[in-house]
C-alpha cells in the first residue's frame, strides 16, 4: 500500500481566473498555465491548481498504487466520496477528520 504527498494543492473556485488573481497579487505565485476550467500557479514550494467549480477548501493530492483499490479501503473506514472521476482516474474523498485528498495513480486502474 505505498502512496506518496506531492507538491500540489487543487482548490476550486466559481472563477478561477479572479482566484488566481489573489494569489499572484497577494502571495507572489507565478501562473504557469491556463486550460479553459483551470489555472495553474507555482509556488516557491508548491503548485496550486485552480479548478472551476464549488468552494471545497484545500485538497492535497495523494498518489497510490490504485485508486479503486484506495477509495474501496477509505469507504470502508467511513470517509465519503466528494468528486469520482474514473476516467481520469481520480477520485476526491473526504475523511473522518474533515481532510480532502484526491487520490490519483501513474498506473491505470
Amino acid at each position: 500500500m505505498a502512496n506518496s504527498f506531492s507538491r500540489d494543492i487543487l482548490i476550486q473556485a466559481p472563477d478561477p481566473k479572479s482566484a488566481a488573481a489573489f494569489y499572484v497579487n497577494n502571495l507572489a505565485f507565478e501562473v504557469t498555465g491556463e486550460e479553459t476550467n483551470m489555472v495553474c500557479l507555482q509556488g516557491r514550494h508548491i503548485n496550486l491548481f485552480i479548478e472551476q467549480g464549488p468552494l471545497l477548501g484545500p485538497v492535497l493530492e495523494v498518489t497510490v498504487d490504485s485508486v479503486e483499490a484506495a477509495k474501496r479501503r477509505l469507504l470502508a473506514k467511513g470517509c465519503t466520496v466528494v468528486k469520482d472521476e474514473p476516467e481520469f482516474p481520480r477520485c476526491y474523498m473526504r475523511d473522518l477528520y474533515g481532510l480532502i485528498y484526491n487520490l490519483t495513480s501513474t498506473a491505470p486502474d
